[in-house]
């Protein structure tokens, strides 16, 4: 019997992604868009809704938020400025079952190298992290895309021992 490599069992940072939600307020919409520009460099992309709730007056086409993906070196540099803003510190609740890390920022201001605009004011966003191992791409490709066994997805203790190691967060409830 053919043991698998401890290669294949290496976690690493697929992408980070920061999503502002903004709702049907195109003013907020427009400084979300602003605000992640500044932050990255890279124009992100409007998320617009798929459902009408009438409720809240929204039709679908209609751009409620913005979203960003980094992957590589830009997701690894963004990585240790959002984490600086939570102080190297996320509580247990931020890890899910399949290697996500996902918390929020209440104001932008507290990022690393984050420089206040007036014209954006005070304002926060989401940031998730995704991790994965090599053989995810199995549940992505177009051909014959396949389930990940559960020995092989990442688990939440492996998560929170993988960012203690790479980014030296401290876990725990506040």
């Amino acid at each position: 019997m053919i043991k698998m490599s401890d290669k294949m069992k290496e976690i690493r940072v697929e992408k980070i992604t920061l999503n502002v939600g903004a709702g049907k307020d195109q003013k907020l919409l427009e400084k979300g868009i602003k605000l992640i520009k500044n932050l990255t460099g890279v124009e992100p992309v409007k998320t617009v809704t798929q459902k009408r709730i009438q409720g809240w007056g929204l039709r679908p086409g209609l751009p409620i938020g913005v979203k960003l993906t980094l992957r590589g070196k830009q997701a690894d540099e963004m990585i240790k400025r959002v984490l600086y803003a939570k102080e190297n510190r996320l509580n247990e609740s931020c890890f899910d079952d399949h290697g996500n890390i996902s918390f929020g920022l209440p104001e932008y201001v507290d990022i690393k190298d984050a420089k206040y605009d007036t014209e954006i004011g005070m304002m926060g966003l989401q940031v998730s992290i995704t991790l994965a191992r090599p053989g995810f791409r199995v549940k992505h490709r177009k051909v014959r895309n396949a389930h990940i066994p559960a020995r092989h997805q990442i688990k939440q203790e492996q998560a929170i021992k993988y960012m203690k190691e790479k980014y030296s967060v401290a876990v725990g409830e506040e």
